[in-house]
């Protein structure tokens, strides 16, 4: 007889880094996945997996989700609206998935957060122990004291960068948008830069479920162990994701700040520093534990990702 596959819950599988992990799970036959959302996702369901209807703004409707479950990934987040809604999801939403969780008796639970909890830097290379969080957004302040209760739960938490790839709607525009309205090499491009593509996030996620090594409760950086330089980033991107060129000419960051507010962007000058700025951290030990390898280059997916970017940035095909 064979062994039979596994239960895992899985929140946000429509999502960005959701839907990269759903996938990889899907085609491995040793998961069963059950989605919890408030729709029914009909590709997922087509591919094999089991919906249960849940809202985590509404707390009461994720009773019994967890049950039977092996383990729990809780990667749907909240990540714009007022104080409000974002505390309904990310700290009231999570912590009643979590007890159903420990309700249930599930001895695996993964707990997607941010690295933006850290808020203001310049960071330049700390373990989780060596920086205090400093969340400057009521999305950063929720999503941080969401991790309490998961923490509570034995979950393990990641703590991933910029995230890149198909399915990116932030990082990448948001450098389109910049690249726009202050069109020069932002204080030399010199800045580092944590940053993990999707697909390789996805497979550190769904390694927790299994590493013996890698266990909760506790928090792990999760981009690619290496940093990237802004510059090379922004010449990658260009060259494979259609952002617009820029004059070869470096700008002072105190221009740039002064220049980017000048314009109106929708981009804030908190936002231009989270990427234009050293903020990097210190990654390589969740990957060490999980026993995954990633590619030792941190962009050697770019030129996979540059179709979609073209499509969703509106800059065409390559010639």
């Amino acid at each position: 007889m064979g062994v039979m596959p596994r239960r895992v819950v899985l929140t946000g599988a429509t999502g960005f880094i959701g839907s990269h992990v759903a996938a990889r799970l899907l085609r491995d036959p040793a998961w069963r996945v059950r989605v919890v959302g408030r729709r029914a996702p009909a590709e997922l369901i087509a591919a094999g997996a089991e919906w249960a209807e849940a809202d985590l703004a509404d707390p009461d409707s994720l009773r019994d989700v967890c049950r039977g479950a092996d383990a729990l990934l809780h990667l749907a987040s909240l990540i714009s609206g007022d104080e409000d809604a974002c505390t309904a999801v990310n700290v009231r939403g999570t912590a009643r998935l979590m007890a159903e969780a420990v309700r249930s008796g599930v001895p695996r639970v993964t707990h997607l957060s941010t690295a933006a909890v850290y808020g203001h830097g310049p960071h330049r290379g700390p373990e989780v122990d060596e920086v205090e969080p400093a969340p400057v957004s009521v999305t950063s302040a929720s999503r941080l004291a969401g991790e309490r209760p998961a923490l509570a739960a034995g979950a393990v938490v990641l703590r991933p960068g910029l995230v890149l790839g198909a399915g990116d709607r932030w990082v990448v525009p948001a450098l389109a948008e910049l690249r726009r309205r202050v069109p020069a090499r932002w204080d030399s491009g010199a800045a580092l830069l944590s940053v993990v593509g999707a697909a390789d996030l996805a497979r550190l996620i769904v390694a927790t479920l299994s590493a013996p090594r890698l266990v909760g409760p506790s928090v792990q950086h999760a981009s690619h162990p290496r940093p990237v330089r802004l510059s090379r980033l922004l010449d990658a991107l260009e060259e494979h994701a259609g952002l617009p060129p820029v004059p070869d000419r470096d700008r002072p960051w105190s221009e740039c700040v002064a220049a980017l507010t000048a314009s109106g962007s929708r981009v804030s000058a908190r936002q231009f520093a989270l990427l234009a700025q050293d903020n990097w951290f210190a990654s390589e030990r969740a990957w060490r534990l999980a026993g995954v390898d990633c590619d030792p280059d941190p962009l050697a997916d770019v030129a996979s990702w540059g179709r979609w970017y073209r499509e969703h940035l509106g800059t065409g095909a390559r010639a």
